[in-house]
């Protein structure tokens, strides 16, 4: 009986034993199977997540790039508009002279009329002009980022065509020595009006060297650089020469001897 009863047993495991090692065998290869399709599709989901995120740096690098531009051109240029030439040229009526308003140092003055019914000034760099790329640089730069009452306003610029022009709004009563020097038309400024126009002169000097970012030395006031509104309100204009430092330093070289 005992070696039949082991003859049996050893009979039975051997089928047992082979199930057994079939039953791990295919186990153990769709864990292989299934560990490697996972290892491919994460390495396939990270290639996918390394190219959006390379794209993402790049779209973010993009707009840090505009920022940065528009920044600096903000600092460069604050709240100007580009003209074309062919805007100011039909504005000023292909500037005619019976638009012109004057002509100094750096060239003819003409008066403007944009197609939404602003009128404008329009400094036009004179070719024989002694004033440069430099002054005009120096007005774009300062005059931009001036905001007072008593300071004229640059609106725009134009350099187009080997051209450069200066936008202004428009100051209807001309400039000061046009009163002051007039034997007919100085009695019009009565002694009031002339102590409100020196106030007001005052006013813009003392924010300039004050109250603005810099300290500006405006180097050339004179009575045509007075510019007078609708209400004879004064206007400092012509920053071409002016010369400007940082706030706390106490001296600074001017390089030449310049204005009036």
């Amino acid at each position: 009986m005992y070696r039949c009863s082991a003859a049996c047993g050893i009979g039975t495991s051997q089928p047992k034993k082979h199930r057994l090692l079939v039953i791990v065998s295919v186990t153990v290869a769709a864990m292989v199977f299934l560990m490697i399709a996972i290892i491919c599709y994460l390495q396939k989901k990270i290639f996918k997540s390394q190219g959006l995120w390379c794209a993402l740096k790049m779209l973010v690098s993009w707009i840090r790039t505009k920022i940065s531009a528009e920044k600096r051109h903000e600092n460069d240029d604050p709240n100007l508009q580009v003209f074309s030439f062919s805007s100011i040229k039909a504005a000023t009526n292909n500037f005619s002279n019976d638009n012109k308003l004057g002509e100094g140092g750096y060239g003819p003055v003409y008066k403007g009329k944009l197609p939404n019914g602003q009128e404008i000034a329009v400094k036009r760099l004179s070719k024989s002009s002694n004033q440069g790329f430099e002054e005009f640089k120096n007005e774009v730069t300062l005059t931009a980022r001036l905001q007072h009452v008593n300071l004229v306003r640059v609106l725009g610029i134009c350099t187009e065509k080997e051209e450069k022009l200066l936008v202004y709004e428009f100051m209807p009563n001309k400039s000061l020595d046009f009163y002051l020097y007039d034997p007919f038309k100085r009695h019009l400024l009565d002694w009031r009006r002339r102590v409100s126009i020196i106030e007001g002169i005052t006013q813009g000097l003392l924010y300039l060297q004050e109250y603005s970012n810099y300290t500006i030395i405006h180097r050339d006031i004179k009575a045509s650089n007075i510019l007078l509104d609708y209400e004879m309100n004064p206007k400092i204009s012509d920053f071409g020469m002016a010369k400007f430092f940082k706030k706390g330093e106490l001296e600074a070289n001017t390089g030449r001897i310049v204005g009036t």
